[in-house]
């Protein structure tokens, strides 16, 4: 089982797997048919207000990584849910962030031990 992170804009392929979009909001411009989305677990993302408050500036990276964290260990329902699909078998966690290394997938990736 594999499990990797990859923007929803990025042509999907056969090696993703199942494909799961951890963001709130769907992404601008996309249609659910080029997505390719198989599962969108909006509720796993950060809060509004947390993702507000981010507003994917680097320099408040570590501590939206700190406040995420501490959400997702409140939210045990909806990342167990998230890791009952990823045990399925090969599973990519879309997010439409531009920041590839700054954005909620790379966190949750991290908080789920890969």
């Amino acid at each position: 089982m594999r499990v990797k992170i990859k923007r929803v804009y990025d042509e999907p392929d056969k090696m993703d797997g199942t494909r799961i979009l951890v963001d709130r909001l769907w992404p601008r411009g996309l249609t659910k048919a080029k997505a390719h989305v198989d599962l969108w677990m909006k509720e796993i993302a950060p809060s509004t207000e947390l993702r507000k408050w981010f507003n994917h500036e680097p320099e408040k990276w570590k501590e939206f990584s700190k406040r995420y964290r501490a959400e997702l260990k409140k939210n045990g329902e909806q990342v167990t849910l998230l890791r009952k699909e990823i045990g399925k078998g090969d599973a990519t966690l879309v997010y439409g962030a531009r920041d590839e290394e700054h954005n909620a997938a790379v966190v949750l990736l991290e908080f789920l031990g890969f």
